[in-house]
């Protein structure tokens, strides 16, 4: 279908001073998957968590998917 997308972001997770994990940046991949599970698994090695999610969607009939975690290791908080 016409404008179609699919996009797939990584997240890196660190704690705050409670022990929680926050959002400590998220990156838009270009790539395939397997790409960004990858710099995903490098990240977790300096953060406490790190994820990586898949959307698809139709943004000319207002239609944006569920996320599909591909990825996830650690610690993680609310990625939406």
């Amino acid at each position: 279908m016409p404008g179609a997308f699919t996009s797939i972001s990584i997240f890196a997770f660190d704690l705050d001073d409670r022990g929680q994990p926050v959002r400590a940046w998220e990156r838009v991949f270009v790539g395939k998957e397997a790409g960004a599970v990858e710099e995903a698994r490098e990240a977790a090695r300096t953060h406490a968590g790190a994820l990586v999610v898949k959307r698809e969607g139709h943004p000319a009939v207002g239609e944006v998917g569920d996320p599909v975690i591909l990825f996830q290791t650690g610690k993680i908080g609310d990625f939406n």
